[in-house]
């Protein structure tokens, strides 16, 4: 993997490569400034559809990451791009999920107010923090009534400094084990993904994650090279397919392969230490 084959785009996951939760890893700061440094394009598409892109690019300054706003992509933005402008949508999820929504055009009715009688175009699903017995019972049977049922993820887990947690693909199989229907999901590493990506960002030399099944898959469908890192989901001892172009324990130490240096020398160079 030479890092100087071409001076475009490295698409970078968030949860697991380059925080956990709030909790920063370590040098992931610095190996990203290192990569614009170098002339490189750094974006980042997260499968995370909870939280909204304020709060997100607001994480990004108190991470010391400089980001331009049209590089941060998610899977709520995929999910809203499979919906036309005028749509009626209820919300089992977060509020970044009503965010892209609301950008796209989309009315979004309230899930704890959706009434048997409304008329939903579709329902979708991602992680749901508040989520209650009502809540999933609202959303099951505004499916069964015929809304088309989209999901922003399968991710079965969320990477935390204290662990991980259930993910967004939790609640996306209870629901089509409820409603024995099967859902379009958007997020990485399906085509919506796919399309969303080439669409904004054109061409990816390389993307880097923490999940085969979601970030390698991606790299494969978009061409692109694949970096693993072992700061999340997975162990070190994992073996994975795809198998990646270049395998390391963080971003930094992928970056330092990449670009023909070491960690040290890029925590060095950077003046980050975080």
């Amino acid at each position: 993997m030479n890092a100087h084959e071409s001076k475009d785009c490295w698409l970078l996951d968030l949860d697991g490569v380059v925080w956990l939760a709030d909790e920063p890893i370590k040098g992931s700061n610095a190996a990203i400034r290192a990569l614009q440094v170098a002339g490189f394009r750094v974006a980042f598409f997260t499968n995370n559809s909870f939280s909204t892109r304020v709060s997100m690019l607001e994480k990004f300054k108190r991470h010391g990451i400089d980001l331009a706003g049209e590089d941060l992509l998610s899977s709520s933005q995929a999910a809203a791009a499979l919906l036309p402008a005028g749509a009626r949508a209820t919300v089992l999820g977060g509020a970044g999920i009503v965010e892209a929504l609301v950008e796209r055009g989309i009315e979004v009715i309230d899930l704890d107010i959706l009434r048997d009688s409304d008329q939903i175009d579709a329902v979708i699903v991602g992680l749901d923090r508040g989520l209650t017995f009502d809540r999933l019972t609202r959303a099951c049977r505004a499916i069964t009534r015929g809304a088309e049922f989209l999901a922003t993820n399968d991710d079965a887990t969320y990477p935390t400094s204290n662990g991980v947690l259930p993910g967004g693909g939790a609640l996306v199989a209870a629901v089509e084990y409820t409603t024995r229907v099967h859902p379009v999901i958007a997020g990485k590493p399906y085509a919506p993904s796919v399309k969303l990506v080439t669409t904004v960002l054109g061409r990816v030399s390389v993307v880097i994650g923490d999940r085969s099944e979601t970030d390698g898959e991606l790299a494969r469908g978009l061409g692109a090279r694949f970096g693993m890192v072992r700061s999340g989901v997975t162990g070190d001892e994992t073996l994975v397919v795809p198998t990646p172009d270049i395998d390391g324990p963080d971003l930094l130490f992928v970056v330092a392969e990449a670009l023909g240096s070491t960690p040290q020398q890029i925590l060095a160079s950077s003046g980050l230490h975080s």
